[in-house]
């Protein structure tokens, strides 16, 4: 059934991405956000303040919906009518460093060289460190409470 068609208790009962996807199918063409919303609106007599308040809601329904793909133009399509490839270049598997991410690295390992730490800063025992320590059964912890 077209969407002219249609009752306007008929389109209120369905979802904003349910008539999204009527529309994108019935013009068969993409479409930007604006425009299918103003389009879902006017179906709906919702005023330019509800678009206003609404339309950032909406886009947000549509990104998160898995029947919509945003395409290079800013405009939605229908999954469906697309096939996703992806291609990767030899360059996209090297890493990309930036000339100034380069220089901190360097000043960072310029600095490690240079900070010395003596045998008297560390203490390489840990062993003392658990002298004070007791196992305590769960009776003896009730008691102390």
């Amino acid at each position: 059934m077209k969407l002219k068609d249609m009752k306007k208790e008929e389109l209120e009962v369905l979802s904003y991405t349910d008539l999204t996807e009527m529309i994108l199918n019935e013009n068969k063409k993409p479409m930007n956000t604006p425009s299918v919303f103003k389009k879902i609106c006017d179906l709906l007599n919702l005023t330019e303040e509800e678009y206003s308040e609404k339309i950032g809601d909406y886009y947000t329904s549509l990104t998160t919906d898995k029947r919509f793909i945003l395409l290079d133009t800013a405009e939605w399509d229908l999954k469906d009518k697309h096939k996703v490839e992806i291609v990767l270049d030899e360059d996209d598997e090297e890493e990309v460093f930036d000339e100034e991410e380069i220089e901190e690295d360097e000043e960072l390992e310029e600095m490690d060289e240079s900070v010395e730490i003596t045998d008297d800063e560390v203490d390489l025992d840990d062993s003392d460190d658990l002298e004070d320590l007791s196992i305590v059964n769960d009776d003896e912890m009730e008691e102390d409470m």
